[in-house]
């Protein structure tokens, strides 16, 4: 207990409700969404169960996601195209690989669609007359792609099970308490859901980093570790992420306080 109680796992359990919360936002605005779909008086029972069954799937997941980590670290291949591609690929390192490449995808595909998007009232509207059950169906059905997210991101900070499971279960005890009041906000608010995207891009560059060196940590064997075209690949430190986010963090604040005095300049001079 007491190896779990350091400043560095206190800073990562920070950093990952921070960024469980982020990654929460999305989730959070479609179970808003979709639970407008069942009858009213139901729609509050529908968004508790969505977030409660996200949560365990999260947990469940996470779990899993370690357990075979640990069971097959031993690389399935090695590679040994010299000048190209070197090292050993391990299950860890496919899941480090393909999870950095499906969320920065993911964060590419969100940032492109907000540049295009139209009004949500739109999906409102479109209410399709489903009844409880099948909405919460549909959310937990979602909830499972969601999950990916959300657990890779966190496998990119630690793999302290405890510390991530504790991050994962606050978040979700956040989004059953704020989950209406997030959901307006963020219709209000859509610059925030871009900064938690460009932290999601920066995540998914850290797992990129984390796949070059999975079999090589797993082995303790340095000739494993991965090397594209001669150049080795690896990890961001953590120092760099933290300060990454915090720069993008401080530039939204004050991007975000600029707006509104220049706003409130323009209204002032058209008064005048």
């Amino acid at each position: 207990m007491a190896d779990l109680l350091t400043l560095e796992n206190l800073g990562n359990l920070l950093m990952l409700c921070f960024l469980q919360a982020v990654l929460g936002f999305d989730n959070l605005l479609y179970i808003s969404i979709e639970s407008q779909r069942a009858p009213v008086a139901q729609q509050a029972a529908v968004r508790r169960w969505g977030i409660i069954l996200a949560v365990v799937l999260r947990v469940v997941l996470l779990f899993t996601m370690i357990q075979l980590i640990d069971a097959m670290a031993e690389p399935f291949v090695v590679l040994d195209w010299e000048g190209v591609i070197t090292g050993g690929v391990n299950f860890a390192t496919c899941v480090f690989i393909f999870g950095g490449i499906f969320i920065m995808y993911t964060a590419v595909k969100e940032i492109g669609h907000m540049l295009t998007i139209e009004h949500l009232d739109t999906d409102v509207e479109a209410k399709s007359g489903k009844s409880a059950a099948q909405v919460v169906m549909l959310i937990v059905l979602m909830n499972l792609i969601f999950s990916f997210d959300s657990v890779l991101s966190a496998l990119a900070i630690t793999d302290v099970f405890i510390i991530l499971a504790t991050a994962i279960l606050l978040s979700g005890l956040a989004m059953l308490l704020l989950a209406d009041g997030v959901t307006r906000f963020l219709e209000k608010n859509r610059m925030y859901e871009v900064l938690g995207l460009f932290i999601l891009l920066i995540v998914g560059v850290v797992l990129l980093g984390e796949a070059g060196q999975a079999a090589a940590h797993a082995m303790h064997d340095e000739t494993l570790a991965l090397r594209v075209f001669g150049y080795e690949v690896i990890p961001m430190s953590k120092t760099t992420f933290y300060f990454s986010v915090l720069v993008l963090v401080a530039v939204e604040v004050i991007q975000s306080g600029y707006t509104r005095k220049l706003n409130a300049e323009r209204r002032t001079g058209a008064r005048h």
